[in-house]
């Protein structure tokens, strides 16, 4: 039976990974290490407590000592842990270089001198920085980060990429577009709006929201990596994208009109430093190496994510605060 080790899995796609693993094969069995820093929300992997082929540890990846001996008993390590808003690493540097460059790093080092069978680095099509034109960036593209959250994500990327090449650390990194579904954390944009609107607040809109974001069904995400791990190639990166790409004010319309309400909610704010205009990635690596596609109809899914706010208010208002639905949040202090 191949033993996983899922770092960050209490977050919105580590999450629906454990999942996705655990229906797909009664062969793996998965230990989550998870700090439950503030996107974390362990609710969503409840009923999984009593599974024998599932255990949670509560940890910082970045304390050595808990690291080594969880990878004693790991045969694969999915990195998801990370921290990921990027209005956040703006106010809060210092927690996104901890989280997102000591943590991989910490992994790296135990990785290195343990049996382990392959390390799978989990990051973004933000290292890329603003696509030109109509161009999609190819994973030899150069970095141009704009935030501290897309710095510390290529640190830790060619970190990975170091530990294959000077050790030999048999690693897979997936850089992904924006992933949605249920259960995402309410300050991620999707989220957030179909929040905002329900609660009948303003749903603000950075600068003119022509801001275009490529979108992805976490599913899809997951399924992804379930290919990679079976069937990657040793130091190889893989863009994921789904070709959905739209601006941030088409999707704070198309979520309005899931719901029945007005455009009249959606206010124009100020923008936020070093935002990038466009993201997209080239995925066809991927998708001729391994055969993956997506598989969940863009708009299907987005009414299917939304509808699931609307049902499910008891999950997301107690992690409501004032911060999350600012409409500076990057101005807040958390």
């Amino acid at each position: 039976m191949r033993s996983y080790l899922v770092t960050g899995g209490a977050g919105f796609i580590g999450s629906n990974f454990i999942r996705h693993a655990l229906a797909e094969s009664n062969s793996c069995r998965i230990v989550n290490v998870d700090s439950l820093s503030y996107g974390a929300v362990p609710r969503n992997l409840a009923d999984l407590e009593g599974n024998q082929r599932y255990r949670f540890v509560k940890g910082d990846i970045a304390h050595k000592k808990l690291v080594e001996k969880l990878l004693r008993d790991a045969d694969v390590v999915i990195n998801f842990a990370a921290q990921t808003h990027v209005d956040r690493s703006i106010s809060d540097p210092e927690s996104f270089l901890h989280s997102n460059v000591q943590g991989t790093f910490t992994l790296l080092e135990a990785a290195r001198r343990s049996d382990l069978v392959k390390f799978v680095h989990i990051s973004t099509d933000e290292v890329y920085g603003t696509a030109p034109g109509n161009l999609s960036f190819k994973e030899h593209d150069r970095f141009q980060t704009s935030s501290p959250y897309s710095a510390s994500k290529a640190a830790s990327d060619m970190f990975v990429e170091a530990y294959h090449k000077t050790y030999g650390l048999n690693t897979i990194t997936m850089r992904c577009t924006n992933n949605f579904g249920p259960r995402q954390f309410p300050e991620k944009f999707i989220p957030k709006t179909a929040i905002s609107a329900l609660l009948g607040r303003k749903i603000s809109i950075y600068g003119d929201g022509a801001q275009v974001r490529d979108w992805i069904y976490v599913e899809d995400f997951c399924k992804a990596i379930d290919l990679a791990i079976a069937n990657g190639q040793t130091g190889a990166t893989y863009n994921v994208s789904s070709g959905n790409e739209l601006s941030n004010l088409h999707i704070a319309k198309l979520v309005l009109e899931i719901l029945g309400k007005s455009v009249d909610l959606i206010e124009f704010v100020e923008d936020r430093p070093g935002h990038d205009l466009r993201y997209s990635l080239d995925s066809s690596r991927i998708r001729e190496q391994l055969g993956w596609r997506p598989e969940h109809n863009f708009h299907e899914a987005l009414e299917k994510t939304v509808k699931w706010y609307v049902t499910n208010e008891t999950w997301w208002k107690p992690l409501i605060t004032g911060q999350i639905l600012s409409p500076a949040p990057w101005k807040q202090k958390w």
